[in-house]
């Protein structure tokens, strides 16, 4: 089932499709319908809930007078307003990440450069725990902490289906090195990551220091790819907010960028192998 993330995005793309259609900028849709241009700019990109009247007066605006065709909208309006899954997990979840896990939950492709933490997707839940008991930025009590474990490996359960979504992360050798929780929570979560990566569906790819210079240096970034919705979005995490972004000309770089560092990586068998030896050499209790 399509999250309601993804299914304002959908809605939004078709409702820009119409206006374009109507030879309508932005800026005279909304002066006519009343809106501010960021409202219809909103809309589009499926960043709000939209409200079936505001729809209805979108529709005729851009012409749209088939009865078939405007149940339709409406019945995509309506299942774009029910909630997730993960809002049961709102007290917990920053509202900023509730839309990316909306968009993960209905990814079909997911790619990533990670330089400081093992990718959310393939965390264990012991090595969760320690990141998020380090989260100054927000003190969590015991129960906050064990709430957000439970979302997470409920995330996790997307991986374990190779047919709804493909996975392919590159992981800065930093991420494996630095003993977040010690020598038994990072042995659990290398032999774990060893582990995910025998699935037809996710690739792994180590970064190693030896690689030298690279040209996502500074950052971390996912590229998130859908079937049912045309356009990809790229999501960076910072400590407080998150940045999307779908122009093409920002998503061209960004894959031009993972493609890069695919290459300076070693190879996903390589990888294997060098995590095998990590956690015989690092991590063995």
């Amino acid at each position: 089932m399509d999250s309601p993330t993804v299914l304002r995005r959908r809605l939004g793309s078709e409702l820009r499709r119409l206006r374009e259609g109507a030879k309508l900028q932005a800026k005279s849709a909304a002066d006519s319908l009343g809106f501010s241009a960021t409202k219809v700019s909103r809309i589009e990109s499926g960043q709000t809930t939209l409200k079936e009247s505001d729809v209805r007066a979108m529709l005729e605006l851009y012409g749209v007078t088939d009865e078939a065709e405007l149940r339709q909208f409406i019945t995509l309006t309506r299942r774009s307003t029910q909630r997730g899954w993960w809002h049961d997990y709102g007290d917990t979840l920053p509202e900023w990440f509730q839309t990316y896990v909306g968009l993960e939950a209905d990814a079909s492709q997911i790619r990533s450069y990670e330089s400081e933490l093992v990718p959310g997707l393939f965390q264990t839940a012991s090595y969760a725990r320690e990141i998020f008991r380090t989260a100054q930025w927000k003190q969590l009590d015991d129960d906050a902490i064990e709430r957000r474990i439970k979302l997470r490996m409920q995330r996790q359960e997307i991986v374990r289906d190779p047919a709804a979504l493909t996975v392919h992360a590159v992981v800065s050798e930093a991420v494996l090195r630095r003993p977040v929780g010690g020598a038994d929570v990072m042995g659990q979560q290398v032999n774990h990551l060893i582990e995910v990566a025998q699935q037809s569906n996710v690739t792994i790819q180590v970064l190693p220091f030896s690689a030298g210079a690279h040209p996502a240096m500074g950052t971390n970034f996912r590229i998130l790819s859908f079937s049912e919705v045309p356009g990809d979005i790229v999501f960076s995490e910072a400590l407080t907010s998150s940045l999307y972004l779908e122009k093409q000309s920002d998503i061209s770089w960004h894959e031009s960028v993972f493609d890069q560092l695919t290459t300076l990586a070693l190879t996903p068998e390589d990888s294997m192998a060098w995590l095998h030896t990590l956690a015989a050499k690092e991590y063995t209790a």
